[in-house]
């Protein structure tokens, strides 16, 4: 997996429409940004970045789908130096220095990250797609720091993207210290991994 930007639209995007999408996609931002998810319309998407208003609906089906997209280029900026973030002589240093990073950007853009979470974890099929695209760009981030082999990847790699889904609730929904939330991805990553090396690769067929 590459850290290319993969979005869901299945359409092929001229130069025109891709810059289209990003104003979109910055403009939503902003008002997440500014006000949270409730500042975040549709309408008022369409009038910052200067299209019409139908326009919005070409690009995105529904605002959860919107913020879901604004998610995936979040977590594109913050891990975009990964070799920078993920510092440290051994996996489970590596890893924790990223998921630290994540939660102190995350907590730096509280009211941004609150929205992006809300959409994320909505029930609104029309965010599955998107959904699916940045959980596996997440999981992409975690095994680059991780980066030497450890056994049943596919299966810590999916552990740690709930525990880092449980981190950003804990900082939106229920308001926890920054400290805490550190804290608690700091020890779940090296339990995670420790874990894994402890115990080995499952057998076949498990």
């Amino acid at each position: 997996m590459t850290g290319d930007v993969r979005i869901t639209v299945t359409r092929t995007l001229s130069k025109d429409q891709q810059a289209r999408r990003e104003r979109l996609l910055e403009a939503a931002r902003e008002l997440a940004h500014e006000g949270g998810y409730p500042a975040v319309t549709m309408h008022d998407v369409a009038d910052r970045a200067g299209v019409a208003r139908a326009t919005v609906y070409r690009y995105f089906a529904t605002k959860d789908h919107l913020l879901t997209e604004v998610a995936a280029t979040w977590a594109h900026r913050v891990t975009d130096d990964i070799d920078a973030l993920a510092i440290g002589d051994t996996p489970a240093e590596r890893l924790t220095a990223l998921l630290e990073r994540i939660v102190e950007v995350a907590a730096s853009e509280l009211t941004l990250t609150s929205a992006i979470i809300q959409a994320v974890t909505s029930d609104d099929s029309s965010v599955d797609d998107a959904r699916t695209v940045l959980f596996l760009f997440v999981r992409d981030r975690l095994s680059v720091a991780i980066g030497d082999p450890v056994p049943d990847l596919d299966d810590v790699e999916i552990v740690l993207g709930h525990i880092l889904l449980a981190a950003l609730v804990s900082l939106t929904a229920l308001r926890r210290p920054t400290e805490e939330v550190t804290r608690m991805v700091r020890m779940s990553g090296r339990f995670v991994l420790a874990g894994a090396l402890a115990v080995g690769p499952a057998p076949a067929g498990t």
